[in-house]
């Protein structure tokens, strides 16, 4: 990689994250193209510094072999925050500019909701960055944008289609789907054959219908009851989350309650991470799941006709965004679905591509969201079984400081000074918190891959304390644990990590074992996860058994499981910190993303539109007119 790699020069203390990005200039990105082997034919220059690699390399690269496969995932998130997408580009920078490695960074394309309310940026920090950063966080290529664009057309659809079958008889519905031509002749489109065949009607010819082949093809009878197809937009807005439409007059009556999720939501977006090919996607999209008929059918976007026109709105987004490091290695930005009603990983067409890419010694790292038990878990279990694709290393990112929180550690509050407990040596409050770790790095030692611990560094961590967690971590399992200084030193401050992860990879001895069949009951799968919790049982909801009763009536009980939980805790409870254990995990209900792939049961209360804070951090963003440089990105 040392073609591309740039010597960069830190300082202490560490500048604000903003002030660090500008003061590097991104290389040309085909630069970064041409050290990974792309000619300017597989990839469509978005400005200087980003661009769309095409699909088209995995046909050409096709026997071409892999690289490793690594996922980072962490403990059980704080308050304090653990650094695992700095982590994730420190080590990237560290096997590139350091190891001479050929490497390439997989990770999602973050929603703009987060950059302007209060979470910030997602492009790591330090001197482990995604440059250019205001591109990275703002529109980037415009994939959230298509998302939004389709899922709002679906939405649309649903509506009017409602309002027209109100009004409308069997007979002059279905002159209006099939309308004549020049010649007064009726023919179908080619999406409607997808609904033909769903109905076992194998008829090509419009008036060869009976009219209650009519009635059945026409009339999709959606119980607005049913719905669960929402309006999105890649802005925090409270307000949005429940609203009613259809109040104009022209609508007669057609009021509905419904609400807006924030785009990285979308089902749309959870496809786009999961599919394999252009083909897979149209499929998919079509797939996808609105609500049910009146009968209890599920309806689909193919049954409102709009599968094919929602593709055409993501032929672009479904090509990965390259960019760089500040140690200018590559990155392949691409999807961000979420990770509680979602899988939270990057996608597989950017994996396998990079993969590619890297080749045999190569190496592709990618980031899984939320703690391990949540992003890791779902990376293996539904990721990995449709990509197909093995990893050979885990990381699991920890600190001192989250690691006492876990141990009993007083409450974080945001805004507050943080209690001494967290900045003062307080090894037995370490050991404490390190029951947490530990589950994590068995049950990820569960799927045969090799796990290792990377432990970011605080200056305000003793020595007495970073052996403790590095101790438990062995104790556990861990092939190696390793102190990492990335934030304040770039790839040089996990060259070690770097060396743990390529000794991780060259010595794996099993195949990938997933942690349930996908033959099994979609109970026995939630109470395999559960397990995997800590949890001596799962309750179930009337509502959730009614769920789990019709996905199973309708055909879908060999998906894979999604569980939306908290990602603060092992259990359902965000405040047991630690590693609890003999709880009843409660489902509330059981929802489904079919196009995309999975079932995903609600463990409480999740939130898919968030708020604004008091003071947003849109407070600190301002363009300097001069430059035309973004300040006050975090």
């Amino acid at each position: 990689m040392g073609k591309t790699t740039r010597k960069l020069e830190v300082v202490s203390p560490v500048p604000a994250d903003i002030d660090i990005a500008n003061s590097v200039e991104p290389l040309h990105i085909s630069q970064i193209a041409e050290e990974l082997n792309l000619s300017p034919k597989h990839y469509d220059l978005y400005g200087k510094y980003k661009a769309k690699v095409l699909l088209s390399v995995l046909d050409e690269l096709e026997g071409t072999g892999d690289g490793y496969y690594v996922v980072v995932g962490g403990i059980t998130p704080t308050p304090l925050g653990e650094g695992k997408s700095t982590t994730t580009v420190g080590l990237c920078q560290a096997l590139g500019a350091f190891h001479d490695k050929k490497v390439v960074t997989c990770l999602r394309q973050p929603s703009q909701g987060p950059t302007f309310g209060i979470k910030g940026g997602a492009a790591g920090g330090g001197y482990s960055q995604v440059i250019p950063m205001d591109e990275f966080n703002l529109h980037l290529t415009g994939d959230i944008h298509a998302i939004t664009a389709a899922n709002n057309l679906l939405a649309a659809a649903i509506d009017t289609r409602i309002f027209h079958e109100s009004t409308q008889s069997d007979k002059a519905l279905f002159n209006r789907l099939c309308p004549p031509n020049k010649e007064g002749e009726r023919s179908f489109s080619d999406i409607m054959f997808r609904r033909l065949k769903k109905l076992g009607i194998s008829k090509s010819e419009p008036k060869e219908l009976t009219p209650e082949e009519v009635r059945k093809f026409a009339r999709l009878d959606i119980d607005p009851d049913s719905i669960t197809w929402r309006r999105v937009m890649d802005v925090n807005d409270r307000f949005l989350r429940k609203i009613t439409i259809g109040q104009g007059p022209e609508e007669k009556g057609m009021v509905r309650e419904t609400g807006f999720d924030i785009s990285v939501a979308s089902e749309i977006m959870a496809v786009l991470a999961l599919t394999t090919s252009l083909s897979d996607m149209r499929e998919r999209l079509g797939k996808m799941v609105i609500g049910n008929s009146k009968a209890g059918d599920p309806i689909t976007a193919d049954d409102l006709g709009v599968g094919g026109a929602l593709t055409v709105l993501m032929k672009d987004a479904i090509n990965p965004t390259l960019m760089q490091t500040l140690d200018g290695t590559p990155v392949l930005v691409h999807a961000g679905p979420f990770a509680n009603i979602a899988h939270g990983n990057s996608s597989i067409v950017a994996d396998k591509i990079a993969l590619k890419l890297v080749g045999p010694g190569g190496f592709v790292v990618t980031e899984a969201g939320f703690g391990a038990d949540i992003g890791t878990e779902k990376f293996m279990n539904i990721k990995c079984r449709y990509s197909g694709l093995t990893p050979q290393c885990a990381v699991i990112v920890a600190t001192v400081r989250a690691l006492k929180m876990h141990g009993g550690g007083p409450e974080v509050v945001a805004g507050k000074p943080l209690d001494r407990a967290y900045v003062t040596e307080n090894v037995s409050l370490v050991e404490a918190g390190c029951i947490n770790l530990a589950r994590h790095i068995s049950n990820t030692k569960a799927y045969g891959v090799n796990v290792v611990v990377a432990v970011n560094k605080f200056s305000t961590d003793s020595e007495a304390e970073l052996n403790a967690v590095r101790n438990a971590a062995f104790s556990a399992g861990a092939f190696d644990a390793v102190i990492c200084t990335h934030h304040a030193h770039g790839g040089k401050g996990v060259v070690e990590l770097g060396v743990a992860v390529q000794k991780a990879c060259e010595n794996v001895t099993q195949p990938l074992k997933f942690l349930y069949p996908l033959d099994m009951s979609i109970k026995e799968k939630i109470e395999a996860i559960a397990k995997s919790y800590g949890a001596s049982g799962v309750e179930y909801s009337e509502q959730a058994e009614n769920q789990i009763e019709m996905y199973s009536k309708q055909g879908f009980p060999g998906l894979p499981i999604c569980m939306a939980k908290t990602q603060y805790s092992f259990s359902h409870n965000a405040s047991e910190k630690g590693a609890p254990s003999g709880f009843v995990l409660p489902i509330r209900d059981v929802r489904a993303s079919i196009g995309a792939g999975f079932i995903y049961p609600l463990v409480g209360t999740m939130s898919t539109m968030p708020g604004l804070p008091t003071r947003p951090c849109f407070y600190d963003i301002d363009l300097d007119t001069a430059t035309g440089r973004v300040i006050g990105l975090s």
